[in-house]
């Protein structure tokens, strides 16, 4: 066998055990941020399918958080580390979902089930983000900002996706994301989920002064790209920022 032939013999051979070695999210109990394999938890979120599999086209629930966090970090208001960490804690929300399942596939569940799920799905969170770097909590203001992502989100999913089986909305109707959401394959999503996390867990190259959102674009992928509310838009005929959300 040839010197080159070895050498790639012996790093397809690596490369295997090191996929052999993932971590991959198991039982919830006991773990810490020292067992989190953030590459197996981008997997398992882009082979899980948004809604219990209830719709016609596969929509990963890593493509659903790489949807929030990039309108995370596209809003106008938000300065410095603050920008990074909050696009950061929306690429990662619905991470407890690659050890406990997805509450929205439905399902009824006992009290004491419905308890057990909400202490492991805390559990689960706090060693998420200990192993991603962030600390501490987000204040209230911050949570809501998040929500209301998210809750855009949801509405940008009802129009591009009106065939999903959502769960019944209640309350103030939210104005959907301007990004259309256009589902790509697992392997794809799971890219672009690792993507974001080692594009918001990296120190900025310019020592921490205010980033701008990303200017990157995967053609057909989960979104386009970001946007500054300097730039004009490029999906609507009308003004984009008239329901735009401001960071307070």
């Amino acid at each position: 066998m040839s010197a080159p032939r070895t050498r790639r013999a012996c790093g397809e051979a690596g490369s295997a055990q090191a996929r052999s070695a993932q971590r991959w999210p198991g039982d919830p109990a006991g773990l810490t941020a020292a067992g989190i394999d953030f590459e197996a938890l981008a997997h398992v979120l882009a082979n899980t399918c948004r809604w219990g599999g209830r719709t016609r086209r596969f929509y990963s629930v890593a493509q659903r958080a790489a949807v929030a966090s990039e309108a995370v970090e596209a809003l106008d208001g938000l300065e410095g580390d603050e920008r990074r960490t909050l696009a950061l804690r929306a690429l990662l929300a619905d991470a407890r979902i690659a050890w406990l399942g997805d509450a929205e596939a439905g399902g009824s569940t006992s009290a004491r089930a419905a308890e057990r799920h909400r202490r492991d799905g805390a559990a689960i969170d706090r060693a998420v983000l200990e192993a991603a770097g962030l600390e501490g909590a987000p204040t209230a203001e911050q949570e809501d900002l998040l929500r209301f992502v998210a809750r855009m989100t949801d509405a940008a999913e009802r129009r591009d996706l009106p065939d999903a089986g959502f769960t019944p909305s209640a309350g103030v109707a939210f104005p959907p994301l301007k990004r259309r959401i256009r589902p790509v394959e697992p392997g794809r999503a799971a890219r672009l989920w690792l993507k974001r996390f080692g594009e918001l867990t990296r120190p900025p190259a310019n020592g921490g002064a205010d980033a701008n959102p990303t200017d990157r674009e995967e053609n057909g992928d989960v979104a386009h790209p970001a946007k500054t509310g300097a730039e004009p838009p490029q999906h609507e005929t009308h003004p984009e920022n008239e329901d735009r959300p401001l960071a307070a």
